[in-house]
């Protein structure tokens, strides 16, 4: 027996995720995919801001080493 995770995604196994989706939330779905669409946003923005805050230490490391090879 395959486990569940190994089903190969086809066009077949879209339409019926999209399916059982559409019983699932029925109405509600385009507001579910609108905060899942915002919640992936903030995601990525908070990704970028760590990314940011890693380039600013790494470029201030690397100042401060060259100032201290510069005086030393």
């Amino acid at each position: 027996m395959s486990p569940l995770f190994a089903v190969p995604i086809n066009p077949t196994t879209m339409i019926v995720i999209a399916a059982i989706a559409f019983l699932l939330f029925g109405n509600r779905l385009p507001s579910v995919m609108r905060s899942l669409g915002r919640s992936v946003t903030e995601f990525k923005k908070g990704v970028a801001g760590i990314e940011d805050d890693i380039n600013d230490a790494v470029a201030k490391a690397e100042k401060s080493a060259d100032s201290s090879e510069n005086h030393g």
